[in-house]
């Protein structure tokens, strides 16, 4: 996998306008993939908290959108934080999951480190700033114990609220 298969899977990465940012994005899916062993990512799902056929692509696509779009109602929110941040807020769970044979798993290593620990170490990896690294952190129950910024606020809300229309159904 190279970075023109990481554009076409999240076009949304051409809509952050600062360079360094959207390469920055770039390659910590792609040290995901190579530390997690995947050969393929398009069938990989989004959770294995509840039965769904989402994959991680398109939640973290509908993430990223819904920030999107909460960034054009206010003007006091990063918009490319946002989307960096949107399509990095599950990178870890490439390192958190594994295949087993044709089933997608927990890994040995996610069931000592979930998600959002080893996406902030990846992000910290590949030089991105800290404040996208701290919304990687925050935005599952792990940022409970933290102040998050407005930007976490709002990818904590858009993840949750897929998740729970998942889980609703």
């Amino acid at each position: 996998m190279n970075r023109e298969y990481i554009e076409k899977i999240f076009p949304e990465i051409n809509e952050i306008g600062d360079k360094q940012l959207r390469h920055g994005v770039i390659k910590a899916w792609l040290l995901a993939i190579k530390r997690g062993g995947w050969r393929r990512i398009d069938d990989v799902p989004f959770t294995l908290l509840t039965k769904t056929k989402r994959t991680l692509i398109q939640h973290t696509r509908t993430v990223t959108r819904m920030a999107m779009a909460v960034a054009s109602a206010r003007h006091d929110l990063n918009r490319d934080v946002l989307i960096a941040a949107g399509l990095l807020h599950d990178v870890g769970k490439l390192l958190e999951y594994s295949r087993k044979r044709k089933a997608v798993v927990k890994s040995k290593f996610g069931r000592l480190v979930r998600h959002p620990v080893s996406g902030y170490g990846l992000a910290l990896e590949v030089g991105l700033p800290l404040d996208i690294a701290h919304i990687i952190a925050a935005h599952s129950k792990e940022g409970e114990a933290v102040a998050r910024s407005r930007e976490a606020v709002v990818i904590h809300h858009c993840d949750f609220i897929d998740f729970d229309i998942a889980r609703s159904k």
